[in-house]
């Protein structure tokens, strides 16, 4: 079964483009894994602005140059695995839309930050016994991950959740939301990877 990961954003041309090429790079390795991106107000049609294509290429990607910007809509929510938003706005607005999306969607350093306490036993009781997918299914990440709000300390600031828009910034401001994406697609990857491995 393919597991479907939709990073979401504003206009879908900095963030959440950014954050899907670099899942996709480096989930490279594991099979059955589709990355995509939409935005809440998205520049339909519109490609990355040349500091986020040369970011997401410096960082890894290899795919900027063809990304066009898609509004989000709720097929797309629904299809989703996981929801990652760049943003609390992003994950809000994605709520809205789909209120029955509220476990599967996060922000996508509060997702990381979540999965990096993610221990084998969360793993092991997030497993459902009567489900289609075998054990070790990539959902049980999210489902393990979610089973952890409220239990892991929060951020220091409600900010820290947030990734923040370079868009018309000065490009020092492409390399903090480049330098926030990075680690936490990092730590998303390395638990994906994790249970891929024992497929």
């Amino acid at each position: 079964m393919t597991f479907r990961i939709l990073t979401v954003c504003s206009g879908n041309i900095c963030r959440s483009p950014m954050a899907e090429q670099l899942l996709r790079a480096r989930l490279g390795g594991v099979d059955d894994i589709e990355v995509s991106s939409a935005g809440t107000i998205a520049m339909v049609g519109d490609g990355m602005p040349a500091e986020a294509r040369e970011l997401s290429a410096r960082l890894g990607a290899a795919d900027a140059d063809a990304h066009r910007a898609r509004q989000l809509d709720e097929r797309m929510v629904r299809e989703a695995d996981l929801v990652l938003g760049l943003a609390r706005e992003h994950r809000r607005a994605v709520v809205e839309l789909v209120p029955a999306a509220t476990r599967k969607t996060f922000t996508l350093r509060e997702f990381a930050h979540l999965a990096a306490e993610v221990t084998e036993a969360d793993l092991a009781a997030s497993v459902d016994p009567f489900a289609d997918a075998p054990p070790g299914g990539l959902g049980v990440a999210v489902t393990a991950t979610a089973s952890l709000r409220g239990v892991v300390a929060p951020f220091e600031s409600p900010d820290d959740a947030d990734v923040v828009d370079p868009y018309r910034r000065s490009a020092a401001v492409y390399e903090q939301s480049a330098q926030q994406i990075g680690p936490a697609v990092d730590v998303t990857v390395a638990l994906l990877a994790r249970l891929a491995a024992r497929r």
